[in-house]
C-alpha cells in the first residue's frame, strides 16, 4: 500500500515560534524516521504528508494514498485530535486510529469520564471547574487532584495538582484556567497503584495487550505522573511490566481498560490509564485513543519491549486493524474534490 504519513513535527511549530510547552505533545524527528522504517520494512510505500494544513493542500490538489497512518495532535481546541480524521473523512480515505468523535470526546477527559461512568465502569468522581463559583459546588471531600480538562502529555500536571483542602481549590484550579484557557477537571485523589495499559485492535478483536505499573524514582515528582516525570522519564520513571496473572488489581485493572476502550469505540492501538483506590480497586483515568508511538520513549511501544514485541510488529498490527476498514469505504467524492 502507498500510506501517507500525518503528524505534528515539534522542531516546525518551535520554528514557527510556539514554546515547549505548546509543542509538548508533538513528535520528533526521529519517531517519524522510525515509523517510516517500520512501514517500509513492512513491503509498504510512504509519503510523508505532515501537519494539517499540509494534509488540506494535498487533498486540494487531488492526492490520494491507500491509508493515512495519522499520528498529528493539532493545535487547539478540544477537536484538535480530530481534525485530520475529519478531512480523511470528507475524502473518504481510510486512516490509522479513532475516529473524529472518540478523538473529540477522549480528549475531553471530563465529558470521557460521564460515558464511562453511565456506562457503568468505576472511574473516581470527578467535577469539572470553569468558574470559582464551580469550585465551592465540588460534592465530595479532599484531598483533590486538579488537571486541565484537555490535556496531554502530563501538561498541566505538577506537584500542585494535590490539592489537600477545599479553601485551597478554587485558587489551583483557576490558575489552570488562566494558563491553558480551559476548565479544570477536579478529581479525588487516588492514593493507589498507577498503570498504563496497551490495547491493540477495534471492537470485537480488541485484547490488552498487557501492563506497566509506573513507579516514580527518587528525584521525581512523587505522587504523580507529572509533564516533568514523562518528559524525563528515562531517569525519573521504572515502567515496570506486570502480569495480571497472580496479581488481582492488575487483572481488573487490564478488565476495565478494555471495556472502557470498547464503550468509547476506540480503534487499532492505544492506552487506558488506570489508578487504584484506597481499596485498592482499578478506577479510569483516561483514554488515549492517539498514543505516542517513539520506539523507546513513549509508553505503549516501552510496554511492547518489556513484551519481547518488536516495533515493527507493533505497527505492523496497527496497519492490519485499520486496512480492514478500507473495504468498507466506497469512495463517491465529487469529482471536483477527487
Amino acid at each position: 500500500m502507498l500510506i501517507g504519513l500525518t503528524y505534528d513535527l515539534r522542531s516546525e511549530y518551535l520554528a514557527m515560534g510556539f514554546d515547549e510547552i505548546e509543542t509538548a505533545e508533538f513528535d520528533r524527528e526521529d519517531t517519524i524516521e522510525a515509523l517510516e522504517q517500520a512501514l517500509r520494512g513492512l513491503g509498504h510505500r510512504t509519503d510523508r504528508i505532515g501537519h494539517g494544513w499540509s494534509l488540506a493542500e494535498r487533498l486540494v490538489r487531488g492526492d490520494s494514498w491507500d491509508l493515512v497512518f495519522n499520528i498529528a495532535e493539532g493545535l487547539s481546541g478540544y477537536g484538535r485530535e480530530a481534525q485530520i480524521p475529519a478531512l480523511l473523512d470528507l475524502y473518504q480515505i481510510p486512516y490509522t486510529f479513532s475516529d473524529p468523535l472518540v478523538m473529540s470526546l477522549s480528549l475531553h477527559k471530563g465529558m470521557a469520564k460521564s460515558v464511562l461512568r453511565d456506562a457503568g465502569l468505576r472511574t473516581a468522581e470527578f467535577a469539572v471547574v470553569e468558574r470559582v463559583e464551580d469550585a465551592s459546588s465540588v460534592t465530595f471531600a479532599p484531598p483533590y487532584f486538579v488537571k486541565p480538562v484537555a490535556e496531554g502529555t502530563g501538561k498541566g500536571v505538577s506537584a500542585a495538582s494535590i490539592v489537600e483542602s477545599r479553601e485551597l481549590l478554587a485558587a489551583a484550579c483557576m490558575d489552570l484556567v488562566r494558563r491553558y484557557s480551559q476548565p479544570a477537571l477536579v478529581e479525588r485523589l487516588l492514593p493507589g497503584r498507577e498503570f498504563t495499559v496497551g490495547i491493540t485492535g477495534t471492537g470485537a478483536a480488541a485484547r490488552a495487550l498487557g501492563t506497566l505499573e509506573v513507579v516514580t524514582l527518587e528525584g521525581a515528582e512523587q505522587g504523580i505522573h507529572s509533564y516533568i516525570n514523562k518528559e524525563r522519564c528515562e531517569e525519573l520513571v521504572d515502567y515496570r511490566l506486570v502480569i495480571a496473572d497472580g496479581d488481582p488489581p492488575v487483572a481488573e485493572a487490564e478488565e476495565l481498560a478494555l471495556a472502557a476502550w470498547k464503550v468509547l469505540g476506540c480503534r487499532d492501538a492505544g492506552r487506558v490509564d488506570i489508578r487504584c483506590d484506597d481499596e485498592g480497586r482499578a478506577n479510569l483515568l483516561e483514554i488515549n485513543p492517539l498514543a505516542g508511538l517513539h520506539p523507546t520513549h513513549s509508553d505503549l511501544p516501552i510496554l511492547c519491549i518489556r513484551l519481547g514485541i518488536p516495533y515493527v510488529d507493533l505497527i505492523g498490527r496497527i496497519v492490519r486493524s485499520a486496512a480492514e476498514r478500507r473495504g468498507g469505504i466506497e469512495r463517491r467524492v465529487p469529482r471536483r474534490c477527487a
